[in-house]
C-alpha cells in the first residue's frame, strides 16, 4: 500500500521543476516575487514544494530562510494574516543564529498580529456592515472594538438593530473616531508594516525569505481569499519570495465567489479574476501532465519501493537521479532495476511489475496522468490481489484483474454492461469474444468503423479499442471471480470510493443552491462541468448519484440531472438511469416525474423510465403517465 502524502522523495523525476523554482528564487534581481505553482488536484505540486523546502534547509543555503505554511492546516484559525505572520515570526524567533536585537524586532510585530486578529474577529463575529466598509476603505490594522459595541453581544441582527437607533449611530461615530485617533497615534498602516518587516528582514542578514504556501485548493473559498489577501501584506517587501501551490481553477472559483454579489463586477467577471491573479502572482508555472513513460516509471518505482528495503531502494533512487540527468524521455523500469538490484530483490519487483507495462498507455489516459489517481489505482489493485489470494481463487490472473480495473475506472457503463453479459453466461460472455474478433489484426481506424456499424457501437472509442487489443484478451476467461471481488462496488465502481477533487466538490455545492433557475444551472454546467477532464466528470456523476441514493427525497439533485439531460451531456442518461434503479419510485416528487416524461422518446432511457413509472399507483407515476409527449 502507498500513503497519499506529499514527499520530497522524487519518484516522478519532478526535481527538474523544483530546481527551476530554486534557480529563480536564487536570482536576487527578480526578488520580490510571487510564484504560482499550478496543477490539478493530485498532480504532484506538494511534493515539488517539499523538494524546494528541503533544498533551502541545507547548510549550503544558510543565507536563506524558507518557511512552509499549509493554508489548509490553519483553516480554522480566526485570521489568515495573523496565522501567516505567526508562522514567519515564530520561525525567526526560534532561529538560534539570530541576535537578540533581531528577535526584539520580531516581537514588536506581534502587536500588529494582535490588532489583525482583533479586527478579524470583529468582522467575522460581530459583522457590522458599516464598520466592515470602514475597514476596507483603507485602515488595515486597527484596535479591538470599543467596550460599548462588545456589550451588545455577538448576534448580528441585534447589533444591526442597535446601529439603527440614535444611540447606535452615536456609538458608531465614536468608534470610528476612536480608531482614527489610535491609528494616527502609532498603529501600523500596511505601508508601515511592510517597512517594519523589511527592516526586520534586513537585520537578520538573510539574503532571501522564501515562504511556501501549500494546499490552498483544499481550503474554503473564503479562506483562500484570506490567504491571498495575507500575501498582499508582503508584496514589494525586498528579498521575499512567495511560492503558492494550488489548482488554478479552485483559486479562480474563490475569486469569483468573492465578487458573486457585486452586479457591476459580475458583468466583467472573467477580467476581474485575471486581473486579480496577475497583480498577485508575477510568475505562473503550470505542471505538465505525466507522459506514458513517466507513468510507467512512477508505477515501477512505487512497486519497487514496496517490494525491497530502504537501503536497496536508495540505490535505485540514486541511479534514477543520474539517469534523469541525461535521459528525460525514456521510462526507468525493470531493465534498469536488473542492473542495480540483487537477483532476489529483482525477482520480487519483476513478479509485480511484469503485468503492468502493456497497460500503461491505457492507465495514463484513463487516470489523466495524475500521480494521486495512479497511487489510488495501485492501492485498490493491491487490495484486490490480496483478496483473491485470501479467498483462494483458482486460476486468478493479475493481468486480467488490472485490465478489468481499467475498464471499471474509466468506463463504468461498459464495465456494468460486461457484468450483465457474463452473469447469464457462466462468466464467459460471447459478446466480448465477438468484439475481440472484430479487433483482431486490424488497424485502430478500421476497428472503430466496424464496431460503430455493429451492435456494440458503445465500445468504439479509440481508448476502448486499444484496451480491447491489449493482452490478455478476455475471450474464454471466466470473469465471475473478477466480478466477485468487486461485487460491493458494482453500483458505483472504484470511482465512487475515490477521493473527490475540490474543484468537483465546489461545483456540486454551487449547483445544490435551492431556487437556482434552470438557465443558471445549465450555464454552470456548460461553463464549468464541460471544462472538467473525464476523470473529474466521472467523480461529479458519482457525487450526484450517491447524494440521491443516500437521500432520495430532496428535489434539487434531480433538477441537476435533468438539466444535464437537457444539455445532452455525455453519459448523463446512463448515470441517471443507474441512479434511479436504486431509488423507490414513491420517493420521487410528482414534479420531477412530470419533467422526466419529456424524455419518453429517448432511446433506451425512454424505455427505462416508462417501465419505471408503469405501476400508476404512486403520485410520481400518475404525474408521469398523465403528461403527454409534445
Amino acid at each position: 500500500m502507498w500513503a497519499d502524502n506529499e514527499t520530497s522523495e522524487d519518484l516522478l523525476g519532478f526535481k527538474v521543476h523544483a530546481d527551476l523554482l530554486i534557480d529563480i528564487v536564487n536570482d536576487e534581481s527578480v526578488l520580490p516575487i510571487t510564484i504560482g505553482v499550478f496543477g490539478d488536484w493530485g498532480s504532484g505540486k506538494s511534493s515539488i514544494l517539499k523538494i524546494v523546502k528541503e533544498n533551502f534547509d541545507e547548510k549550503d543555503n544558510e543565507d536563506s530562510l524558507c518557511i512552509y505554511f499549509n493554508g489548509w492546516t490553519f483553516e480554522g484559525y480566526d485570521d489568515a494574516k495573523a496565522a501567516l505572520l505567526n508562522s514567519i515570526l515564530i520561525e525567526l524567533e526560534q532561529n538560534k543564529k539570530l541576535s537578540t536585537e533581531v528577535k526584539e524586532k520580531a516581537r514588536k510585530l506581534w502587536k500588529s498580529i494582535d490588532w489583525m486578529r482583533g479586527a478579524g474577529m470583529l468582522l467575522k463575529n460581530i459583522a457590522l456592515p458599516a464598520i466592515s466598509a470602514y475597514f476596507t476603505g483603507g485602515i488595515n490594522l486597527i484596535p479591538l472594538a470599543t467596550q460599548k459595541i462588545l456589550e451588545w453581544g455577538n448576534d448580528p441582527e441585534k447589533i444591526f438593530e442597535k446601529l439603527n437607533t440614535e444611540d447606535g449611530k452615536d456609538t458608531l461615530k465614536a468608534f470610528l473616531k476612536e480608531n482614527e485617533v489610535e491609528v494616527k497615534s502609532g498603529i501600523n498602516s500596511v505601508a508601515e508594516f511592510r517597512n517594519d518587516f523589511a527592516d526586520l528582514l534586513d537585520a537578520t542578514k538573510f539574503q532571501r525569505l522564501i515562504v511556501i504556501i501549500d494546499d490552498l485548493d483544499r481550503c474554503s473559498p473564503e479562506r483562500i481569499i484570506e490567504n491571498l489577501e495575507a500575501i498582499k501584506l508582503f508584496l514589494n517587501v525586498p528579498k521575499t519570495a512567495f511560492i503558492i501551490g494550488a489548482d488554478p481553477r479552485i483559486v479562480k472559483y474563490a475569486i469569483e465567489h468573492k465578487y458573486k454579489n457585486n452586479k457591476e463586477i459580475e458583468e466583467d467577471n472573467n477580467r476581474i479574476i485575471i486581473d486579480y491573479l496577475e497583480k498577485l502572482i508575477q510568475l505562473p508555472y503550470a505542471l505538465p501532465r505525466l507522459s506514458e513513460s513517466e507513468v510507467e516509471t512512477y508505477i515501477s518505482m512505487l512497486i519497487c519501493k514496496k517490494e525491497i528495503d530502504n537501503t536497496n531502494f536508495k540505490k535505485v533512487i540514486n541511479e534514477f537521479k543520474i539517469y534523469r540527468e541525461t535521459n528525460k524521455y525514456s521510462a526507468f523500469g525493470l531493465s534498469n532495476f536488473e542492473t542495480i538490484l540483487e537477483t532476489e530483490d529483482f525477482q520480487k519487483v519483476k513478479d509485480n511489475v511484469i503485468t503492468i507495462p502493456s497497460l500503461v498507455p491505457i492507465i495514463t489516459n484513463s487516470l489523466y496522468g495524475n500521480p494521486r489517481q495512479i497511487k489510488r489505482f495501485l492501492n485498490t489493485y493491491t487490495i484486490r490481489k490480496r483478496l483473491a489470494k485470501v479467498a483462494s481463487l483458482q486460476s486468478f490472473n493479475d493481468a486480467v484483474l488490472a485490465k478489468m480495473m481499467i475498464l471499471e475506472y474509466s468506463e463504468p457503463k461498459l464495465f456494468k454492461m460486461l457484468f450483465d453479459w457474463q452473469i447469464t453466461q457462466d462468466g464467459m460472455p460471447i459478446e466480448i469474444s465477438e468484439i475481440e474478433t472484430i479487433c483482431n489484426e486490424k488497424g485502430i481506424e478500421d476497428v472503430i468503423l466496424e464496431i460503430k456499424e455493429s451492435k456494440f457501437k458503445e465500445w468504439s472509442k479509440p481508448k476502448i479499442v486499444k484496451w480491447l487489443q491489449i493482452e490478455p484478451l478476455l475471450s474464454g476467461i471466466d470473469l465471475r471471480d473478477y466480478y466477485w471481488i468487486v461485487r460491493d462496488k458494482l453500483d458505483n465502481s472504484i470511482t465512487a470510493s475515490s477521493m473527490i477533487p475540490p474543484i468537483v466538490k465546489n461545483l456540486f455545492n454551487e449547483l445544490l443552491t435551492e431556487n437556482m433557475t434552470a438557465s443558471v444551472t445549465k450555464s454552470l454546467l456548460r461553463d464549468k462541468f464541460q471544462s472538467f477532464n473525464h476523470v473529474e466528470k466521472d467523480r461529479f456523476f458519482d457525487l450526484l448519484s450517491s447524494n440521491i441514493k443516500r437521500n432520495p427525497q430532496p428535489k434539487r439533485p434531480y433538477d441537476i440531472f435533468i438539466a444535464m439531460l437537457d444539455e445532452r451531456i455525455d453519459n448523463s442518461f446512463y448515470h441517471f438511469k443507474e441512479t434511479l434503479r436504486i431509488v423507490n419510485v414513491s420517493d420521487i416528487e410528482p414534479a420531477i416525474a412530470s419533467r422526466l416524461a419529456d424524455f419518453k422518446t429517448e432511446t433506451d432511457f425512454g424505455e427505462f423510465i416508462i417501465d419505471y413509472f408503469k405501476d400508476n399507483k404512486s403520485t410520481a407515476s400518475k404525474a408521469f403517465n398523465l403528461k403527454r409527449i409534445k
